[in-house]
């Protein structure tokens, strides 16, 4: 069996281009989807699979770790997020082939699954722009998580903290607390919260922040600084009682392993379209296993993507849960023709071959390329903030 062709199918979904990678074989009828999106850099990682693909065409599909391999090493020039995505996206295509060759689903050729269900977690508003990056009054925030109960998720996540100074205010902080107060009244103690700081914040007003949130029994602390800053990371984990979770802007092992060294977080969040795809992520999630770090893949993407992610979740020992969104746009699911076994707050395990999701081209080509919706955000002084 031969590659003949590895193409992009790019699809508009307001906040993302959802980038969908095809790698074709000389049997007919037999291809493998993945997903490389990556916000903002659309054409970026459009170019890198071009690059990429003159290294795989005539080779045979069905070796996926030597092909990881060769897209890894055989340039001069490796690793950055661009080509990792890029890496991700075809990654992901050449596990769906083998799938769907055997006629398995991804998780069994995984090792097979180690649970019976995944649970899934809601993005506050189902994952809309609005919902999520723009809600900012408490009772918005508990009328959301009433809507993510309805649904039958357990476990939400937010970001009620705005665009943030180095050091915040007592006001901006005490508003965002609220915020929080609201969807903990909303929701009770048997739901699950977990807050994104988006990495806004620096250390010291990550501290501040979650001293206010101590009596809300946080599921976990999101991205409270850059992923770089792993002193910083060490601070805030050693300063505050709940988990401390981070690492979707990493991309590759190497990349994780002083966050697993210094202990510097609980969660493991590799993303599978972002960090060298399902085989990489394995390979993280082990190391991670080791440091007992749990696994809890980011994934604010498309439905490959989605699909990819929840076949690592369901093979790997160490997984917490899966983010999934599901009202970015309201024709998220035309795109593909096959779903995953999604009901609610959980998923079975999945049973058809491959990942089990297949790509409606005809339904994804009324979403063409449009530049993303920006996120520019800036401090009361004027001076750029992290969105």
């Amino acid at each position: 069996m031969k590659i003949t062709r590895i193409s992009t199918l790019v699809v508009n979904a307001r906040m993302r281009n959802w980038i969908f990678v095809k790698v074709e074989t000389d049997q007919p009828g037999l291809h493998g989807w993945g997903e490389a999106t990556l916000e903002w850099k659309t054409k970026g990682v459009v170019g890198a699979i071009e690059d990429l693909s003159v290294l795989l065409i005539g080779q045979d599909p069905r070796r996926v770790e030597h092909l990881w391999q060769v897209m890894h090493r055989q340039y001069f020039w490796r690793g950055g997020i661009t080509n990792y995505t890029a890496m991700s996206g075809i990654d992901q295509a050449l596990w769906d082939i083998k799938g769907k060759e055997l006629g398995r689903p991804v998780c069994e050729l995984l090792g097979g699954p180690v649970r019976e269900t995944l649970r899934f977690y809601d993005h506050l508003g189902g994952g809309s722009l609005e919902g999520m990056y723009k809600t900012g009054e408490p009772e918005q925030f508990a009328e959301r998580m009433r809507q993510s109960l309805e649904k039958g998720f357990t476990a939400v996540k937010a970001m009620p903290i705005p665009v943030s100074e180095p050091i915040e205010s007592a006001s901006t902080l005490k508003h965002a607390a609220r915020c929080v107060e609201a969807m903990r009244r909303a929701g009770g103690d048997g739901i699950d919260i977990m807050l994104d700081l988006h990495a806004r914040t620096t250390p010291a007003a990550a501290i501040q922040f979650g001293h206010l949130l101590v009596d809300y029994n946080l599921y976990w602390y999101e991205e409270p600084c850059w992923p770089e800053h792993v002193d910083g990371l060490v601070e805030v984990a050693r300063a505050l009682p709940f988990p401390i979770a981070t690492g979707e802007r990493l991309a590759g092992r190497w990349e994780f392993r002083e966050l697993l060294e210094k202990r510097a977080c609980a969660i493991i969040q590799p993303d599978v379209s972002h960090c060298g795809g399902i085989s990489e992520a394995r390979r993280i999630a082990a190391m991670a296993e080791t440091y007992q770090v749990t696994v809890a893949c980011h994934n604010p993407q498309g439905p490959v993507s989605t699909a990819s992610s929840t076949h690592v979740g369901f093979a790997v020992p160490n997984y917490l849960i899966q983010e999934v969104v599901r009202k970015d746009v309201p024709w998220r699911n035309d795109v593909v023709t096959e779903s995953l076994p999604i009901e609610g707050g959980s998923c079975r395990v999945p049973t058809k071959p491959g990942l089990g999701v297949e790509v409606n081209e005809t339904e994804a080509a009324k979403h063409p390329y449009e530049p993303e919706v920006l996120m520019a955000y800036h401090r009361r002084d004027g001076s750029v903030a992290d969105w």
